[in-house]
């Protein structure tokens, strides 16, 4: 059911200091799947390293998946905690999107 399931080990603690869950939901290995992963380990391991759990969802092997997010479009990437949900559509190459979209960092932190 899950592509990955990786856990980070590094010690900075992300600003709430939970443990944050973060799905990306891709389509195979398209430029864009590969773009959005490597942008998505890098931001974690810098902002959020040793809290964080991501999982990636497949929805080539996994389709009915999609449903329970309500994914309309691929890559998202949605955060299930902290709380609210919050979901990102793209190749996550823009970081202070990425940032604020995920409430890591707020646009008045630049």
């Amino acid at each position: 059911m899950i592509e990955t399931r990786e856990t980070s080990a590094a010690e900075t603690a992300p600003p709430d200091g939970e443990t944050w869950e973060l799905r990306l939901y891709i389509a195979g290995q398209t430029v864009k799947s590969v773009t959005a992963l490597a942008n998505l380990k890098r931001y974690c391991e810098e902002y959020l390293a040793g809290h964080y759990t991501l999982e990636v969802i497949d929805l080539l092997k996994n389709p009915q998946l999609a449903e329970g997010d309500q994914i309309l479009a691929i890559p998202t990437l949605v955060r299930k905690v902290p709380e609210p949900i919050r979901k990102i559509i793209g190749d996550l190459s823009n970081e202070e999107r990425v940032l604020v979209g995920l409430d890591i960092r707020s646009r008045d932190d630049r």
